[in-house]
């Protein structure tokens, strides 16, 4: 944990993402090297690794349904080949019998939109085929379900905290409450990455390569030097591995793993709710919104670029972020307050009810990219270890 005026300290991770090709590898002007050359291009201009995974992901999905109908070259892809690339999506069932969520079919279709312009803008191809293509429609559904104020402190209360991986599993998830960040961020924390003089949490790199530095609450600095104290060093076999969060292993958490972990405390509190690390993030937002919290300070927590293109985001410091962190996230503080003093109570704060919906709407968003990810992730993961 970082004190003092030390340097933060951060070390890169590389990640290879595919071993195999598809198509033919062979051929320099082929659908395989023209993917090459565009997830090249991608992580040139600054892609993250997952965005690169992704991209690469559904690049390749594309590649082999053209490989099996002996579509081999960019030129030879129109407009009917990726419509009828697109009702195969639509009518492709999985091994259970469901068919691709809406959320899947997009998925796979938008880096095939870029792909395109950019080989059209490359002069690889003579025209976009890729330009009018219309993606699925979003279903419009009610709000995903948050947990309330009691139903967080019953999840936080299931880990065992007599044992090292119980410390560690409290520790991460009151990080996760207090601080409202993505799974991959939390995954990727180092020790160097708390400062707990300052009270605060910096995270390196997260969506869109974005630096944040966050509050985080008395109680959530207390469970992470628990874990620092008693059950971290029970679980580093590696002195010098920086990673916060370990496994039993002495290695980083996979973000797909960490999932799994979250969502089964929250089935075992046995709310009627389901999720992970995002629905704790959502219930974050929501409760420090009911509370007072003016959205820009949520939008700061969160590390939204944006909300909407009428409302302009200025830096928020991040001393006014700890006050109103401390005055409206219910479980900031170690001990829960019997009554609010003046000086506690956050001044009322005329809540925008498009910003407001635009906020929550984001974070469904988010939860369907998730969902998707975690989805083909697993499933990664699954191939490799049956490998």
């Amino acid at each position: 944990m970082r004190t003092g005026s030390h340097p933060y300290q951060h070390k890169p991770r590389p990640q290879q993402r595919f071993a195999q090709p598809v198509g033919d590898p062979r051929d320099a002007t082929g659908l395989y090297a023209a993917m090459r050359r565009y997830v090249e291009h991608r992580a040139l201009l600054g892609s993250t690794e997952q965005g690169l995974y992704s991209i690469e992901r559904y690049i390749r999905d594309f590649i082999a349904w053209c490989d099996e109908r002996s579509i081999t070259h960019p030129q030879h892809v129109s407009r009917p080949v990726l419509e009828r690339y697109q009702r195969w999506l639509h009518h492709y069932r999985k091994r259970d019998g469901a068919p691709l969520s809406v959320a899947s079919q997009r998925c796979k279709l938008v880096p095939l939109r870029g792909w395109f312009k950019w080989l059209t803008r490359s002069g690889a191809i003579p025209a976009n085929p890729a330009a009018d293509l219309d993606l699925p429609r979003r279903i419009r559904r009610l709000p995903r379900s948050v947990l309330t104020a009691s139903e967080v402190e019953q999840v936080l209360a299931l880990p065992d905290t007599s044992m090292p991986l119980g410390l560690r599993d409290r520790a991460l998830i009151e990080v996760l409450y207090s601080t409202g960040m993505r799974r991959m961020e939390v995954a990727h924390l180092e020790l160097g990455d708390v400062d707990a003089e300052r009270c605060v949490v910096l995270i390196r790199e997260g969506k869109g390569r974005k630096d944040r530095l966050l509050p985080l609450g008395e109680r959530a600095l207390h469970w992470v030097q628990r874990y620092l104290d008693q059950g971290r060093p029970q679980l580093a076999w590696n002195l010098q591995e920086p990673t916060l969060f370990l496994g039993n292993e002495g290695r980083p958490l996979n973000p797909v793993w960490l999932s799994t972990v979250v969502a089964q405390y929250v089935e075992r509190a046995e709310l009627g709710k389901h999720g992970g690390p995002h629905l704790i993030r959502h219930s974050m937002a929501t409760l420090m919104l009911e509370g007072g919290a003016d959205i820009r300070f949520i939008q700061a927590m969160l590390g939204h670029a944006e909300l909407s293109t009428t409302q302009i985001y200025t830096q928020v410091a991040i001393r006014q972020l700890q006050q109103v962190h401390a005055a409206t996230h219910p479980g900031a503080r170690r001990r829960a307050r019997a009554s609010q003093t003046p000086a506690d109570t956050p001044r009322p704060c005329l809540v925008d009810e498009d910003a407001a919906t635009a906020l929550l709407k984001a974070l469904d968003d988010e939860a369907d990219e998730e969902d998707v990810y975690t989805l083909h992730a697993g499933a990664a993961v699954s191939a490799e270890r049956h490998h």
